[in-house]
């Protein structure tokens, strides 16, 4: 590496997700077989989005975002873990890692502020029906979906850029399966302060303001369910609304436990247990729990699949 990038290290070493052998094969099949049906569910869901006329509202279109959001940022850490279950030495280049650093905490950032943006629609939606389409008017969902995507970017810029001028000497083990910020920030032989103060601002920014508007959404939801008088649809209204609220308290509880650990009690095997399920198992989850237990979904593939039918 060139002194003008301020580090001697030309590639990082991945430890993985585990070091026991006979584990190897096993852990391959089993992310193999979710990166599969996380690639399948989200790719399935734009597509059944674009081609149903009767999904283009504002719901889907926040659905088939998060639906891509999760099928980039999963694409972005899962293939490589596979390929690190079948080598012998985790190799990645320092430009691969950075560049891998840049689009994680990209799409990650991104899900975070579309969770809430999905919330607050369906606030809307149930708390103030009558102004529905009037507050969520295409022009506004999407000046939402391109503020959330213009978060994502502007913050993951602003940690790579920090990264860059980090130096990294002699240690390239990262105590990792894809490049994240706290693991690297562990091999620095220069000052860290910077990246640090900058992650607690950014990482507080990104953990507060979505929970604190999902909260808020939900909890005006609920109140509005309980007053409902068919009891049938307060079921179905609750049933929905736990679902989404376990998903979400997935997400945010495992990167809480990430990222707001403190560092005397923090666990490296805990902390990639924890990245195991905001990089591949919520990916995975999200189209199931937002997507194909919805009615309108469930209506809009079968006519899919019955005018393929009847085409051929």
């Amino acid at each position: 590496m060139s002194e003008g990038n301020h580090s001697r290290v030309t590639e990082f070493i991945l430890t993985g997700l585990t070091d026991q052998t006979e584990l190897q094969l096993p852990l391959f099949l089993l992310f193999l077989g979710i990166y599969l049906i996380t690639v399948l569910g989200n790719l399935g869901m734009i597509i059944l989005i674009l081609l149903s006329s009767h999904l283009h509202t504002p719901m889907y279109f926040f659905l088939s975002s998060l639906s891509f959001i999760d099928l980039c940022y999963s694409t972005v850490i899962t293939p490589k873990m596979l390929v690190n279950f079948v080598m012998d030495k985790n190799v990645i280049s320092y430009q691969e890692c950075m560049t891998q650093l840049y689009f994680f905490i990209a799409f990650v950032i991104s899900e975070c502020h579309m969770l809430s943006a999905m919330a607050y629609d369906r606030y809307v939606a149930i708390c103030n029906p009558l102004l529905y389409n009037v507050t969520m008017s295409y022009q506004v969902c999407s000046w939402m979906v391109g503020g959330v995507y213009v978060i994502g970017v502007i913050e993951a810029t602003v940690h790579t850029v920090c990264m860059l001028q980090v130096r990294f000497c002699k240690a390239n083990v990262v105590n990792h399966y894809f490049c994240d910020l706290l693991p690297l920030l562990q091999l620095s032989c220069s000052s860290t302060f910077v990246n640090e103060v900058v992650l607690l601002c950014l990482s507080t920014f990104n953990f507060c303001v979505p929970t604190l508007t999902i909260l808020s959404s939900y909890s005006f939801i609920i109140a509005r369910i309980i007053r409902m008088k068919s009891t049938e649809n307060r079921f179905k209204a609750f049933s929905t609304c736990s679902s989404h609220i376990s998903a979400v308290a997935v997400f945010f509880g495992s990167l809480g436990f990430m990222y707001f650990q403190p560092s005397s009690v923090s666990s490296h095997e805990q902390g990639k247990v924890s990245s195991v399920f905001y990089t591949t198992v919520v990916p995975m989850l999200n189209p199931l729990i937002y997507s194909l237990r919805n009615k309108d979904v469930k209506l809009a593939l079968n006519k899919l699949l019955q005018n393929k039918t009847f085409h051929m």
